[in-house]
């Protein structure tokens, strides 16, 4: 076990770039499909929590959920907005990865890179070709 959690949507080029670039370091971290096993409230608060963010900033406000929720509204305590996170795991922004050097929610993918225990094994190029690693493993 390599202490690496990630929250991913595979449908998310996000999600899947920022898995590419964990499995990259030859980690295999542990990954939940949060839309199939949603975090419980504890989970998700003390998520919430590692973050330092706001819960506010990890939202997905582009899901037409949110907006017919109108989850937009300051009227909405966090409690409440964490209530709806539960009931909508859409609504909950990834990918989200937990290491032994932090929790974050890692967008833009290359975010990761800070929070990653071991080095990039080598050359990594995103899904969209956007080069992140080059060969010898550093930061493009």
């Amino acid at each position: 076990m390599t202490g690496i959690t990630i929250y991913h949507n595979p449908k998310c080029g996000t999600s899947r770039n920022t898995l590419a670039l964990i499995r990259n370091t030859g980690a295999e971290p542990r990954v939940i499909h949060y839309l199939e096993t949603p975090p419980n409230r504890p989970d998700l608060v003390a998520l919430i929590a590692a973050m330092g963010t706001p819960v506010r900033a990890v939202m997905r406000a582009k899901e037409t959920v949110y907006q017919e929720l109108d989850l937009d509204n300051p009227k909405w305590s966090d409690d409440e907005l964490i209530d709806f996170m539960l009931a909508h795991p859409i609504l909950i922004n990834r990918p989200i990865v937990v290491t032994p050097l932090g929790t974050r929610l890692c967008r833009p993918s290359e975010a990761v890179l800070d929070l990653l225990p071991q080095p990039q094994q080598g050359a990594f190029t995103k899904e969209d070709g956007e080069a992140v690693i080059d060969a010898k493993g550093r930061r493009v």
